[in-house]
């Protein structure tokens, strides 16, 4: 392919502050932390008490190494995962990998509204239905009617939500010499609902529709920039986005694992030191929490919910979008106006109210979430594999295939979670 030169290639000059440098990495790593994302690591620390911190140390070089992956394709190529996909793999890959993409992102949406209409619920009282029917609409319409750019902005604000979980810890108290030692050195188990527990943690946390947002993030970013364009054309952009890519990714994921860290940390020092170890929802979590640390750090942990599902739903809901879009090679972009993708932004609406149609049904929730993060780890394999392939692959990224080092451990990330998938189906058809 031809390679223009222009004067737009030049490296952008470090005039932008470091919160405007974050973006993509940022909100991807803050969607992670979504209600049924609390509620797994709820559930760990609840059950097993600080044994299971040392798996967040773990995750989080796996999770930076395979999102900077995605990002790097998403800004080299100058297209989402989905359109990368289908113009160099077979069609079977690229809908499969589509449609469980879209069951398992429209399932986490239900689990999520529900999780959400109830803390409303917990913290004012009032009817639970109806809010999680508010909270869908208005999730559905900041995405079709707010700028890109604004709303990027209401995206980064959110985060903020996320302190509500690194507040409640000093508001309870903290063995931290123990917690320190058990980060470290955890009894571990072999017992099959520890395993379970440490694939639940694994899997929330690398997540398909993380991929395919940042990825399809990073397109947007260029196209919202004037004189950026797709760096395997334009290479002398590369040196300054990468490096962006870079900083973002480790400050977005690490904010999500700190977090992460947080919510084990303090269900372990409240909960299971209690002896409360059965947390199925983030609402229960909070709930539990409310005659154990008080009613400030129920309070806080249940707004946190709310935030954090704000954030969360967009990027389940958007994701999926792109995939389908990318999948069947339709106009998509948040800055475009509803009129001109209307196919993109009805993916968009239909996921979040069919997710919202879930909560209304006799579906148990928890084994809806509980599929969906099957489901979640299975399609991750073969993803996150595909995401590796074409990171080398020169038609894609021209002169921007990815270092060695990104390798190693992006390889490492997809053999973690192939791992985790074949346990959990192990223990699935376990008697």
């Amino acid at each position: 392919m031809d390679i223009d030169i222009d004067p737009s290639d030049k490296p952008d000059p470090e005039v932008q502050s470091w919160l405007e440098k974050l973006g993509p990495g940022l909100v991807t790593g803050a969607a992670d932390d979504d209600p049924s994302g609390i509620a797994t690591y709820s559930q760990a620390g609840a059950q097993f008490g600080f044994n299971m911190l040392w798996t967040i140390i773990i995750t989080y070089p796996l999770m930076v190494a395979i999102q900077i992956v995605s990002a790097r394709l998403g800004r080299v190529s100058g297209h989402g995962l989905a359109t990368n996909i289908r113009r160099h793999y077979p069609a079977w890959l690229l809908y499969g990998s589509v449609v469980l993409l879209l069951v398992s992102n429209t399932i986490n949406i239900a689990a999520d509204l529900t999780a959400m209409g109830a803390a409303v619920n917990l913290v004012i009282g009032g009817p639970m239905r109806i809010y999680t029917v508010a909270l869908a609409f208005i999730s559905v319409l900041l995405q079709l009617f707010v700028p890109y750019r604004s709303y990027v902005r209401v995206l980064k604000w959110l985060t903020l939500a996320l302190f509500a979980y690194v507040a409640t810890v000093f508001v309870v108290q903290i063995p931290w010499q123990t917690v320190l030692v058990r980060t470290f050195i955890p009894h571990l188990s072999w017992k099959s609902d520890y395993l379970t527990t440490v694939v639940a943690v694994l899997g929330t946390t690398i997540s398909p529709y993380l991929f395919f947002w940042q990825a399809s993030q990073e397109v947007e970013e260029m196209r919202a920039e004037s004189g950026q364009r797709a760096l395997k054309n334009a290479p002398g952009q590369g040196r300054a986005n990468l490096r962006r890519i870079r900083i973002d990714t480790w400050i977005g994921m690490g904010f999500s694992n700190v977090v992460a860290f947080f919510i084990i940390l303090t269900t372990a020092a409240t909960l299971n030191a209690h002896g409360v170890t059965d947390i199925q929802t983030s609402s229960q979590a909070a709930v539990a929490l409310k005659p154990i640390a008080g009613r400030f750090a129920f309070t806080l942990f249940s707004l946190g919910i709310v935030g954090t599902g704000l954030l969360a739903l967009p990027v389940l809901a958007g994701s999926a979008a792109y995939a389908m879009a990318g999948a069947f090679n339709w106009r998509n972009s948040l800055a475009l106006k509803p009129q001109l993708a209307k196919r993109f932004y009805g993916i968009i609406a239909l996921s979040t109210l069919i997710g919202l149609g879930i909560g209304f049904t006799k579906i148990d929730p928890i084994k809806a979430l509980y599929w969906s993060a099957v489901i979640n780890g299975v399609v991750s394999v073969p993803i996150m594999g595909l995401i590796m392939f074409m990171a080398v692959n020169r038609k894609i990224m021209g002169s921007f295939t990815i270092p060695t080092r990104l390798r190693v451990t992006g390889w490492a990330a997809t053999i973690a979670m192939g791992a985790a998938a074949l346990a959990m189906l192990c223990f699935m058809l376990s008697p």
